[in-house]
């Protein structure tokens, strides 16, 4: 009895060693194993893991990415005028062993000096451009310049700025009406350059569909000359072959001069003829 208790207990604390040794690695976290109070290693793979029962640690600390709310914040442009920023961060630990070196691993203490180094990063690019640049490249081309100058700064704390989001980038109540002033006066001007070029577009091509007119109606005409000249040739032709007998040609002197005649006389007139003339004689009956 005495030997079946002591591999009982024997067993029971190889079990308890055993649980003690296991621990888990989940998605998206970093496994940090301390040995009396020093970092030893740090696993990320997921799956079930082993260390040394109560003289190591296991501290866990996620991979996803954090968002933080960075308070408002007025910066100067080049030209000194005054912008008012709202930001937000979304940041996450890429070295957990540096992290926990210099911020001891707390989160707060990371938060601080990401809100420094945004702030330095938002004031250095916003005060090296104008007013009218920063309104004009607000997007993903100033998020990224901000990003990169607030990364360079933190990166000895084992964490990174995925991105730096400017939410609202504002202007002070006393000057916004200035500014939204000549915000619609260049918009205006873009409108009427965008108008002028319609303009003279519209123009050419009125004065290219009248050219093309021109050259269809001049070659119309010419055709036209062309088919009516030999109209005229062809009766001309088809005349002479009518008319080429002396037989053919009395007859047709003869109906010409009826119908002078009946022009002469539609409206009483009196006609004084000579008696060799050819309406005399046909009066006559010669």
């Amino acid at each position: 009895m005495k030997r079946k208790f002591i591999i009982t207990l024997f067993l029971l604390i190889a079990f308890i060693v055993l649980l003690c040794s296991l621990f888990q690695v989940n998605e998206n976290e970093y496994a940090v194993i301390r040995q009396m109070g020093k970092i030893v290693s740090v696993d990320e793979k997921t799956g079930l893991k082993i260390r040394i029962p109560f003289f190591q640690s296991v501290e866990k600390y996620t991979k996803a990415m954090i968002v933080y709310d960075i308070p408002e914040s007025d910066v100067l442009t080049s030209d000194k005028k005054s912008m008012i920023a709202d930001c937000y961060v979304l940041w996450q630990i890429n070295d957990p062993a540096a992290y926990i070196r210099t911020l001891g691993g707390i989160s707060l203490r990371a938060e601080e000096r990401i809100e420094a180094a945004t702030y330095n990063a938002l004031k250095n690019t916003i005060s090296a451009m104008t007013q009218d640049d920063v309104i004009a490249s607000r997007g993903e081309t100033l998020t990224g310049k901000i990003t990169a100058k607030a990364n360079s700064d933190i990166g000895q704390y084992g964490i990174k700025i995925v991105t730096a989001q400017i939410k609202t980038l504002s202007i002070p109540d006393d000057n916004r009406y200035a500014v939204y002033e000549r915000m619609i006066s260049e918009r205006q001007n873009i409108a009427a350059g965008y108008e002028a070029d319609g303009l003279a577009k519209a123009q050419k091509i009125r004065n290219e569909t009248d050219k093309e007119t021109a050259l269809l109606l001049a070659d119309a005409e010419k055709e036209a000359a062309i088919l009516k000249a030999e109209g005229e040739e062809e009766y001309m032709k088809i005349m002479e072959s009518a008319y080429s007998t002396t037989d053919k040609t009395s007859f047709y002197e003869y109906v010409r001069g009826l119908e002078s005649l009946k022009q002469s006389l539609a409206d009483d007139t009196t006609l004084i003829l000579d008696a060799d003339s050819e309406l005399a004689k046909i009066l006559m009956g010669n």
